[in-house]
This record gives structure tokens, sequence and C-alpha cells, in this order.
């Protein structure tokens, strides 16, 4: 009786610890890691002034997940002194620009709320997003943060604040926030927070002012740490004569770019690679996009896309949100945007 009782014990902790080793593998599973999804990352996703105020509803309407990057300025008024966040391209600020919580958060809740009462995981985060930052004040990083975190429920973050060496596991949720190098993002999005807060924003590793044209070890040489999990390059890192000279792609090209994503992922870091378009001189101007961002031709641009997807980029960016979210959904081995 008492070598049945033990057995019983015994074999009671191995369905445990089974059960535990199922539920962990089950989590990592739900989290995207490094490699796993190639997204459509749409570049400059708001209005300048009053023009392209559609551009958030272009985005979405090419399926999630994928990602939606919002400049952020700091606006003071003139006559009030009172401050605020805005999303804006730049100067000039005048300060009737939406907010990022009128023009993103709001856009996005039907599909939150949604995917919250839902549950299904499979394809979270739905929305990468990636915020760029034309200043680094602390009291316009501290409003951003407060803002995230009235959204907290809605955001993917670890689980607590630990030593930043310490990588923790993600609580995966429908949004993801990304941001940039400067450590004084770093001061506020973690340094500054108390024991036990949720790390809501992860920043990039540091690259600037390194050689695009480095080795891989060189310009990635930082490891994902708790706060930096991401890895931000302009185009020129794999054609160093840039998007408007790059003239035709080559199988040197190809490797270049394999082993740039291979180191990202190595470091157990997402890779992201700005901004691919391919447009004509019309498109261009119509549209409010940029020519040092611009192939010449889609089918140029379009080489690019496949090339990106076949080595696993994290996120590729382009202004041509449909066209490369298609592009995505096609690929073979590619995960499908979903509606």
């Amino acid at each position: 009786m008492h070598i049945h009782g033990r057995n019983v014990l015994l074999f009671t902790a191995v369905i445990l610890f089974g059960s535990t080793l199922v539920s962990f593998k089950t989590l990592a599973q739900q989290v995207p890691q490094p490699g796993s999804r190639t997204l459509m990352d749409a570049h400059n996703c708001y209005p300048y002034f009053e023009w392209w105020a559609d551009r958030i509803d272009r985005a979405l309407s090419a399926g999630t997940p994928l990602a939606i990057e919002q400049d952020l300025a700091w606006y003071t008024g003139a006559k009030t002194g009172k401050s605020w966040s805005v999303v804006t391209h730049g100067d000039p600020v005048t300060g009737a620009e939406p907010t990022m919580e009128q023009y993103f958060f709001a856009k996005v809740r039907p599909l939150v709320e949604q995917a919250l009462n839902e549950g299904n995981k499979g394809n979270w985060p739905l929305i990468t997003l990636n915020l760029d930052f034309k200043d680094n004040k602390p009291e316009h990083l501290a409003a951003v943060l407060a803002l995230l975190r009235k959204y907290q429920g809605w955001l993917t973050s670890t689980a607590w604040k630990a030593n930043i060496d310490q990588v923790q596991p993600l609580d995966l949720k429908p949004i993801l926030v990304l941001t940039g190098e400067p450590d004084a993002q770093q001061a506020v999005f973690y340094d500054q927070l108390k024991a036990g807060d949720r790390v809501l924003a992860f920043g990039a590793i540091h690259t600037e002012n390194k050689d695009p044209r480095a080795a891989p070890e060189v310009l990635g040489a930082e490891k994902a740490n708790n706060y930096r999990r991401w890895w931000n390059n302009p185009w020129r890192v794999v054609e160093a004569a840039g998007q408007a000279q790059a003239g035709e792609w080559t199988p040197e090209k190809m490797n270049r770019l394999r082993a740039l994503v291979e180191r990202a992922h190595a470091n157990g870091l997402w890779i992201r690679f700005y901004t691919l378009d391919g447009a004509t001189k019309d498109e261009l101007s119509c549209r409010g996009w940029f020519r040092g961002y611009n192939f010449g031709s889609l089918d140029a641009a379009r080489t690019r896309w496949r090339a990106a997807i076949a080595a696993h980029v994290d996120y590729v960016a382009s202004d041509q949100y449909e066209l490369l979210g298609a592009e995505i959904g096609q690929s073979a081995g590619a995960r499908r945007p979903e509606r």
C-alpha cells in the first residue's frame, strides 16, 4: 500500500510537470519569435496637414497582423503655454494635428476589443505600433507613457520590470509598441519604472552613426535585453547606394540581406527595414511619398519585397500598404493577413 501510494504521487508529479511543460510550450508558440512572420509596416501612417487622413484606414484594409508607424512631436501653444503630443511628420507643427489617442487608438478600438473578446491569440500582436519621436523631451515621453498606461490592457508587455539583462517573457495582447534607440527613451520607458511596473514599450538597439557598410556583427553588436528587442535599419545597409540608385538586385545583395537578418535573429531581435517603395513620379507627388525611398518602378520594389520575405525580415516598411500587404499574403510560407 505504501509503495502504491508513492507511485501515485510520482505519477501525479510527472503529469503535473508534463502539463507545465505543455503550457510553457503553448505560451512560447503564441509569442511571435524573431523570424516567425513578415509584416507589412505602414510607413508614415498619419495625415500631412489636411491631406491623406485615410492612411490608417488604408493600412488596416491590407489586413492584420501588420505594423503602423506614428511620428510624434511635442507642441506648446504660444498663447496658452499648454503642451501635448501630436501625430505629425515634423515642422511646422500647428497644434491642429490629431493626437495619437484620436488618430490611432480610437481607430483601432473596434478591432482590439473584438480580439480581446474572442481571445484567439494565434496571430497576436495584431498591430505593432512603431513610435518615431521627433524629439526626446522628458515631458513628451512621459505624456506618451501615460497614454500607453491608459490602454495597458491592450498592450503586449513584460509581466514586470527586472534587471535589464534578464529578458522576461511577454504577456501577449493585441498591440505591441516599439520605440527608438535613444537612451532618453530608455530612461522614461524603462529605467524610471518602479519595481513591478510593466514594460509597455520596447526600444531598438544602438546603431546610430555606424557605417551602414559595416559587417552585420558590427552593426548589430547588441543582443536583445528586457527593454531593447528590435533592430531598425535604413535600406542602405543592404544596398549602400540607397533606393534611388540601387540598380539591379544581385545574389551578393541577397547574401548581405540574409546575413543581417540572421544576425538579428541570432541575437533575439526583430528586424525592420525602411522604406521600400516603387512608384512613378506622379504617384510620389500626389501621395506625399519621398523620392529617396523610391526604387523607380513597382517591379524593382516588388523584387526587394520578395527578397525580404524570403529572408524572414520581421518588418518591411513601405508607403504602398495594400500592394505590399497582398505580396506578403500571397508569398509561400508567409502568414496570410487576416481581415
